[in-house]
C-alpha cells in the first residue's frame, strides 16, 4: 500500500497545528506539485525544529478533519466544503448529536430528510450529507454563496452592456448631446458596484465556513473515534 500523501493545503495546515502545538509563530511555505508524504514532512520539520511526533499528531488532526473541497466562479471562491471518511457507521444519536452540532455552529435550525441509508441536514445552500461506505459513513459538509454568486454575474452583465453603450455613444450619440456617454457611465459604475459588493464579503465568509466545516468535522472524528 502507497503511503499516504497530503495536498499543499493539508501540508500547510499540519505545519500549522505542529508549530502551534510548539508555540512557535512562523509557518513554512513549502509547495509540491505531488504532495508530501509524513515521512517527507518530517524530515523537513527536523530542520526548522520540530519533532517527529508533533508532526506525526498534527497529520492525524488534520485527516480527522477531512478533506477541504472548493468551487470558484470568475476566478473567485463561491462555494466551500468538507468530506470526511468515518472508519465506522454512526448510530442514529449519533447522527442526531451532529444535527444538534450543526445547528449550534452555523445557528441555523434547517430541515432534515432521510431516503434509506441516507440521511441530511439542509438550510438553504448549507448542506450535511451522511452516506453509507462499505466501511462506515462519509459526512459531505458543503455550502455556496448564492448572493454574491448573482452580483457577480449581474456585475458582469452590467460591465459587457457598458462596453457596448460606451462604443454606441462614441459612433452616434455623442454629438447630439452626449446622453449615450452618460447610460455608459451610469452602467460601468453599476457593474463595478456589483462586482465590488459581490467579491468583498467572498474572502471572509470563505474562511469563516472553512473553520466551522473543520471544527463540526473534527469535533465528530473525535467522538466516534472509539469502536462501538
Amino acid at each position: 500500500m502507497s503511503e499516504r500523501r497530503y495536498t499543499e493545503e493539508e501540508v500547510a495546515a499540519i505545519f500549522e497545528r505542529a508549530i502551534q502545538a510548539q508555540q512557535q509563530n512562523a509557518t513554512p511555505q513549502l509547495t509540491s506539485g505531488e504532495g508530501m508524504t509524513l515521512g517527507q514532512l518530517q524530515e523537513v520539520g527536523r530542520e526548522i525544529g520540530l519533532t517527529p511526533e508533533q508532526l506525526a499528531g498534527a497529520a492525524r488532526a488534520v485527516e480527522r478533519s477531512g478533506r477541504s473541497t472548493s468551487r470558484k466562479f470568475l476566478g473567485f471562491t463561491i462555494a466551500v466544503g468538507r468530506t470526511v471518511e468515518l472508519d465506522r457507521k454512526i448510530s442514529d444519536d449519533e447522527w442526531e448529536r451532529l444535527v444538534v452540532d450543526l445547528r449550534e455552529t452555523f445557528d441555523a435550525k434547517g430541515k432534515l430528510s432521510s431516503e434509506g441509508n441516507f440521511k441530511q441536514w439542509t438550510n438553504g445552500n448549507l448542506q450535511a450529507l451522511l452516506e453509507p461506505t462499505p466501511s462506515g459513513h462519509r459526512l459531505r459538509l458543503k455550502t455556496m454563496k448564492g448572493d454574491s454568486r448573482a452580483l457577480l454575474t449581474a456585475g458582469l452583465g452590467m460591465l459587457i452592456t457598458s462596453v457596448f453603450l460606451g462604443a454606441a455613444a462614441a459612433f452616434f450619440w455623442i454629438p447630439s448631446g452626449g446622453e449615450g456617454l452618460d447610460t455608459f457611465t451610469s452602467a460601468f459604475i453599476i457593474g463595478i458596484g456589483m462586482l465590488a459588493a459581490g467579491v468583498l464579503r467572498l474572502p471572509g465568509w470563505a474562511r469563516l465556513r472553512r473553520q466551522q466545516m473543520e471544527d463540526v468535522a473534527a469535533r465528530l472524528t473525535e467522538s466516534t473515534s472509539t469502536p462501538r
